[in-house]
Order: C-alpha cells, then sequence, then structure tokens
C-alpha cells in the first residue's frame, strides 16, 4: 500500500501532473500511428475474418446438411420400423385368428374322435352282446340236443328189443353196403 500512495505523491513533482486539459499535438498524442494501425488491421484482418466466418458458415451448413441426412436417414428407418410393426401386427392379428380357429377345429376334431370312439365302443358292446347271446343260445340249443337225445335214447332202448335191434343194425349195413357200391 506505501507503494502505491508513493507513486501517487511522486506525480506531484512532475510539472504537467498539476494541470489538466487537452493536448492538442497531434504527433505527441499519436493519433496517426493508431489509425494506421487499426488500418492494417482492418485491412488484413477483414480477410483473415471473412476467411473464418466463412470457415464457421461452412462448419454450420455442413453441420446442419449432416444434420438433415441424419434426420432423413432417422426418418427412413422409423418408416421401415413402422411398416414391419404394422407387419408383425397383421402376423400377430393372423396368428391369433388362425391360433383361435386351430383351437376351434382342435376341439371339434377331439369331440369327433371321441364321438366315433363312443361309437366304435357302443358296436363293441353290442357285438359282444350278440356274440354272448348267440353263445348262450348255442349252448341252450346243445344241452336241449342233449336232452333230447337222452330221451330219445331212452324211448329207444325201452322201446327196443334184441330182434329190433338185430334189424336195425342190419338194414344199416345193408344201405352203408348199397351206399359203397354206388360210389365204386
Amino acid at each position: 500500500m506505501k507503494n502505491v500512495t508513493d507513486s501517487f505523491l511522486s506525480l506531484g513533482h512532475w510539472p504537467f501532473a498539476r494541470s489538466f486539459g487537452f493536448n492538442t499535438d497531434i504527433l505527441a498524442t499519436n493519433p496517426i500511428n493508431l489509425s494506421v494501425v487499426i488500418g492494417v488491421l482492418i485491412f488484413f484482418g477483414k480477410g483473415v475474418l471473412n476467411d473464418l466466418l466463412d470457415n464457421r458458415k461452412q462448419r454450420i451448413l455442413n453441420t446442419i446438411r449432416n444434420s438433415e441426412e441424419l434426420r432423413g436417414g432417422a426418418i427412413e428407418q422409423l418408416e421401415r420400423a413402422r411398416a414391419r410393426l404394422r407387419e408383425v401386427e397383421r402376423e400377430a392379428d393372423q396368428f391369433r385368428v388362425n391360433g383361435y380357429s386351430e383351437i376351434e377345429q382342435e376341439k371339434w376334431n377331439l369331440m369327433n374322435s371321441t364321438y366315433k370312439t363312443l361309437e366304435q365302443l357302443e358296436n363293441y358292446k353290442n357285438e359282444t352282446l350278440q356274440f354272448e347271446q348267440q353263445r348262450a343260445i348255442n349252448q341252450v340249443r346243445q344241452r336241449v340236443f342233449q336232452q333230447a337225445l337222452q330221451g330219445a335214447l331212452g324211448t329207444m332202448n325201452s322201446c327196443l328189443d334184441n330182434e329190433l335191434h338185430l334189424r336195425t343194425i342190419s338194414a344199416n349195413i345193408g344201405m352203408l353196403g348199397t351206399m359203397k357200391e354206388i360210389t365204386d
């Protein structure tokens, strides 16, 4: 702080430091030098500044062009994605409809096959019943035949005496002999 105060105090020793006013000496104020420097800067700096601004403008335009191309590509990809989405949704709807119709078809097929199986089982049952019924009828016939045969044998044995028995045997032997002669 002392150096700052000393520098202000030392200004008081200069002869022009006590008066304030405009210096009209052009060479002392150096406006010509300043105008020459400013002119040179404007003359040479104008081209450099224009080049910088043109480069900046070109970079901005290139960036905008690239952004527009990227935007166009993104829009194109978006449209392709939307088209693919519509296609997938259409396929999903078709699968859904086909799935429901396939389920209905499978249900009808299952019902039909079950009905056919039940029908076949009913036919087998009826055939089994008929077979068992026929077998029972045959067994009854066979017993009736056996009983009738036994009854006939019993009647025949009771009615047949030895003489009748010998005549029947002779007659049967005679019939067998004639049958043999006919076949020879």
